[in-house]
């Protein structure tokens, strides 16, 4: 039985939970995440998890927050004046906003704190700082 290569494309199942065993994503339902190994689809960790998988092959993976989504990183929390925002926007915690660089490229924000004068938005990844863990099931290798 052949198993995943470094430069397959495969069909994984998987569910993942973070530390508490809380669930933040899973595709039970829906179709398998196709991945192209070596393309930077998905995090390192769950890449090189998915590495020497046999198809029907099923296992539990740790990935520490290194390998996932980086460690939380101070500079990507600003504050942002609120005459800055546009102004149908009515900023709350927990809303999510695009902010667009002068080359064109869309960063997602989380705002975090709502302010008189300003906001708090988070650049960083919800996930970020979190050691993760995903099962695994190798559906297909392509």
């Amino acid at each position: 039985m052949s198993k995943v290569k470094a430069t397959d494309t495969v069909l994984v199942h998987y569910t993942g939970k973070l530390e508490n065993g809380e669930v933040f994503d899973d595709s039970t339902g829906r179709d398998p995440l196709e991945v192209s190994l070596g393309q930077g689809m998905v995090i390192p960790g769950f890449e090189n998890g998915l590495i020497d998988m046999e198809v029907n092959e099923k296992k539990t993976i740790q990935i520490p927050a290194a390998e996932a989504y980086g460690e939380h990183r101070a500079e990507l929390v600003q504050d942002v004046p609120k005459n800055q925002l546009p102004e149908e926007i009515k900023p709350e915690v927990g809303m999510q906003l695009v902010s667009q660089t002068p080359d064109g490229q869309q960063i997602p924000l989380v705002v975090t704190k709502v302010e008189e004068e300003h906001i708090t938005v988070d650049a960083n990844s919800p996930l970020a700082g979190k050691d993760l863990t995903f099962d695994l099931e190798l559906v297909a290798i392509k």
